[in-house]
């Protein structure tokens, strides 16, 4: 059966009153558990899973979908007008969200997050439904050598997000690797860098690392005097505070190339195995900013900023939601549970499975599609409460922030160790902010050590031969990628200004046609043969026309 002969069918056992509550309650918990720091979306889904066993297969899923969705878009909240991301699927947003929310738009930048999260999942609803096969076949491509490379490219994004401080943004990424290593052996169990400190062995947990970085050491920031403590959060707009849905909608539309392809990246991230939203939402911000032209205005309230992370972050459940179905893998711990939630109601996904059940399958496709516009609707009241925040004093707000910050970490493992991780560096990112260093690489430092060292021991467990990393197409493609981004900071800023910014894109065009070559099947290899002929073509065209500064001096091609 066809796409809308199978949605027909589907339809009817999704477009029930008792679903439908169900979908909305589970949006609103979403929502509420991911505007939480500390209360992350898998325990908010964890929750609501022993609730489904009396449930039918469709109903079950519906509700969990909703959750995941609502907790995706809730994150929004907390990170943009405290600073704090609810979730670590919302770290980038606070990029540019608690700035422009300081700056006296909250509202604004509230408004622009959620239609950035809607589109970003309407987006990836539609990428679901049609390609949902096709797609999911990438994710078995993927060998832990190229999720090796794929991560050292993510981790080659703290060169851009540093700005003008690129030497102490390498510093800091490298400084959030090194905590990574702090603890037990991945391969071998060896504890490292514990100075004999028995509780250090088990590492550092990664969410109170995070709000330690980001919450206890901004708070500690916004308080370490008498006015700046008495402040609100909103500054002197804060009585005025209201959100321009209209106005948030319009420049997000305006922006609709910005939504495409954050919305894309999400979706690509989601499709490969563990990799998640906390990824795609920084590799997000990164194109972004990349391709801005107003990337001077990122880090200080950019709308593009807010709109990248949030439509990509929202858009890679539906890419996680492809590898479950299509292969029966779980592309993110939420779809783990979802996994375990089919097999509890003896339905086993594998790559048959959509066309075996279609009637479950489209039920979950159409799930998907319909808990994003409860999204929308539920969010708007969420809202109207949340906002309130931004008239407190940021003393008062400090205290029950810090507060609410600590149970919520205390209840991730019930152990006062996490607490004291929490304490610890929420000095370190207080004494860093203060030098002038960028929290945001030591961040994406902590976040991809971890799983940089588990893939790259998977891979010397299998060969020792360093050759395999340009043998795979997708590892080279990567790599020659993260090459590539570590040079952009420096294009970006000699662009028009220097001669060889002319052959940058060029460059990567023919370069990446290499391994996108190598790749199997028909299509790709054509697309690489069209990347590599644009790219001589951009490359002939700008040797015969030379380059022509921004100070009006001409520079001839050379003979």
């Amino acid at each position: 059966m066809g796409l809308f002969e199978n949605l027909t069918l589907a339809a009817p056992e999704l477009f029930t009153i008792k679903t439908m509550i169900l979908m909305m309650v589970g949006t609103m918990a979403g929502l509420i558990a991911g505007a939480i720091p500390g209360f992350t979306i898998a325990m908010a889904v964890v929750l609501v899973l022993p609730f489904t066993f009396s449930m039918t297969a469709v109903e079950g899923l519906a509700t969990m979908i909703a959750v995941y969705v609502g907790g995706l878009s809730g994150g929004l909240m907390s990170g943009i007008l405290t600073g704090i991301p609810g979730t670590p699927s919302s770290v980038a947003t606070t990029f540019d969200g608690y700035p422009m929310a300081r700056g006296g738009r909250p509202g604004l930048a509230l408004g622009i997050g959620v239609w950035a999260s809607f589109f970003g999942g309407v987006i990836a609803s539609i990428v679901l439904m049609i390609v949902a096969p096709q797609l999911a076949l990438i994710g078995l491509e993927f060998q832990p050598v190229d999720y090796f490379s794929l991560i050292l490219f993510a981790l080659t994004v703290t060169a851009s997000m540093a700005g003008d401080q690129i030497l102490k943004g390498l510093m800091a990424a490298l400084l959030g690797l090194l905590i990574a290593t702090i603890g037990s052996d991945v391969v071998f169990g060896q504890p490292r860098f514990t100075f004999g400190f028995d509780p250090v062995t088990q590492g550092f947990a990664f969410l109170p690392v995070l709000v330690g970085l980001f919450a206890f050491s901004r708070l500690l920031g916004d308080v370490r005097t008498s006015e700046k403590a008495h402040q609100r959060l909103g500054g002197n707009e804060a009585h005025a505070v209201h959100i321009d849905y209209l106005g948030a909608a319009r420049q997000v539309l305006s922006r609709w190339g910005n939504i495409i392809r954050s919305s894309l990246i999400g979706v690509f991230v989601g499709v490969l195995p563990a990799a998640g939203s906390t990824i795609s939402n920084i590799l997000a911000y990164d194109q972004a900013k990349k391709t801005s032209k107003e990337s001077d205005e990122f880090g200080k309230g950019a709308v593009d900023g807010i709109i990248a992370p949030e439509s990509a972050n929202n858009a890679t459940a539906g890419g996680a939601l492809i590898v479950m179905m299509a292969l029966g893998l779980p592309g993110d711990i939420m779809t783990a549970i979802m996994l375990g939630a089919l097999l509890i109601h003896d339905v086993i996904p594998s790559p048959s499975f959509i066309s075996d059940e279609p009637q479950i399958a489209y039920s979950i496709f159409l799930a998907f599609f319909v808990a994003n516009f409860m999204m929308l609707a539920l969010q708007s009241f969420t809202l109207r409460g949340f906002v309130l925040v931004t008239k407190v004093k940021m003393y008062m707000l400090a205290a029950v922030i810090l507060f609410y910050c600590s149970v919520g970490i205390f209840a991730l493992n019930n152990v006062t160790y996490d607490m004291w991780t929490l304490f610890v560096f929420g000095i370190i990112g207080f004494v860093l902010r203060s030098l002038g260093f960028p929290i945001v690489p030591m961040v994406l430092g902590v976040v991809l050590g971890g799983i940089a060292e588990a893939r790259l021991s998977q891979v010397v467990a299998r060969s020792d031969d360093i050759w395999v990393f340009i043998s795979r197409p997708w590892s080279l493609f990567f790599l020659l990628l993260g090459c590539f981004s570590l040079v952009f900071p420096y294009y970006q800023k000699h662009i028009g200004k220097a001669a060889w910014t002319r052959f940058f894109i060029p460059a990567l065009l023919i370069v990446q046609a290499v391994p996108v070559f190598m790749m199997p099947g028909i299509v790709r290899p054509v697309v690489a043969i069209a990347m590599a002929v644009t790219g001589i073509v951009m490359l002939l065209y700008r040797l015969k026309y030379g380059f022509k500064p921004a100070t009006g001096e001409q520079t001839q091609p050379s003979e």
